[in-house]
């Protein structure tokens, strides 16, 4: 081999991009989670409500950021987790973790046969449907009172506990761990579920689909795989909620849950998974604080960070602050 050659091999290997490992993200999450839980004992409440929004802003971050599809109706996959954990631990075995693999799969099965039909179509007509679908459910909700409590909710279920060992303790520190563990685990799944070949391919739909369907890649069969994936996750979520605050509500299909969930996902940053997080970190804060200091007014504030994330974007932002570190060292 050349010194020529050894140069250019060396000049490729220095210019390719360093890849972190998949598993690096979720550990600091998981560190940074405990160590807000371990700071901030008397809230570990506000702690399982961010773990469980994080995760459901993850789930449509995998519909919006990564593949595209612009939807307004994610609060039913989460909805219909809430509502098959809260029945299957009211009618059938309270075990948390059974009852959590029943909201997935109940997520996914809606996100399936939905998706078979919504992804045929694009753009406007698409995020109609999704609205559609959810409001579908909520109405069906509403009348299956026997099962779903109506408008009043479904209540009167208790957990048991967590791996048969660990019960649900009024402070909250097994829910909140509980939460956490499963936002890491399901973090993980998406890092690299996102990082494969699919969901490069899935990216490369999101950017030019007719390029991707000259290219024979099966762009329905991709968004529907993805669109599955995401409603589990959702539907996961939801699971979480039912379980950790034993009641499901009809706000958990409102078209409110859907939308607050997009501006989080606006104020994070859409695509980069961790801009979920920090979105829906920042977003459940600051309605918590605003909410308790003025429960009339708190939504300026909303409206005043969401002016600031069109005029700055999240991108624009990050990259101002990596250069930012980088002059600081």
């Amino acid at each position: 081999m050349t010194s020529t050659t050894v140069l250019a091999a060396h000049a490729q290997q220095a210019a390719a991009p360093r890849c972190a490992p998949a598993w690096r993200a979720p550990v600091i999450l998981l560190l940074a989670g405990l160590a807000a839980c371990a700071l901030l004992p008397d809230q570990l409440g506000l702690m399982t409500r961010i773990f469980i929004t994080a995760l459901f802003v993850l789930s449509l971050d995998l519909v919006v950021g990564v593949a595209g599809l612009a939807t307004l109706g994610h609060a039913a996959l989460f909805g219909i987790g809430a509502y098959a954990a809260g029945i299957f631990a009211l009618q059938v075995h309270p075990d948390p973790l059974v009852g959590l693999l029943v909201g997935i799969a109940a997520g996914a099965g809606l996100a399936a046969l939905s998706g078979a039909f919504l992804l045929r179509y694009q753009g406007f007509t698409f995020l109609m449907l999704t609205i559609a679908v959810s409001q579908i459910l909520l109405n069906l909700a509403q009348k299956a009172r026997q099962w779903t409590g109506g408008d009043d909710g479904l209540s009167g279920f208790a957990m048991g506990p967590v791996l048969g060992r660990f019960d649900f303790d009024l402070e909250g520190r097994v829910a909140a761990l509980y939460a956490l563990v499963v936002l890491v685990l399901l973090f993980y799944v998406a890092r690299r579920l996102v990082d494969s070949p699919f969901g490069l391919a899935v990216r490369g739909i999101h950017e030019n689909r007719a390029r991707m369907a000259a290219l024979g890649t099966p762009v329905f069969a991709r968004l529907w795989l993805l669109y599955t994936v995401a409603g589990a996750i959702a539907g996961a979520a939801g699971a979480l909620s039912a379980q950790t605050n034993a009641v499901v509500g009809m706000d958990s299909l409102s078209f409110a849950l859907s939308a607050e969930a997009l501006v989080m996902l606006i104020l994070g940053g859409a695509g980069r998974l961790s801009g979920a997080l920090v979105g829906a970190a920042a977003f459940t804060v600051l309605h918590h604080t605003a909410a308790s200091i003025n429960p009339y007014h708190w939504l300026f504030v909303v409206g005043a960070l969401l002016m600031g994330v069109v005029l700055v974007p999240p991108a624009k932002a990050w990259a101002w602050l990596r250069r930012r570190a980088g002059a600081a060292r």
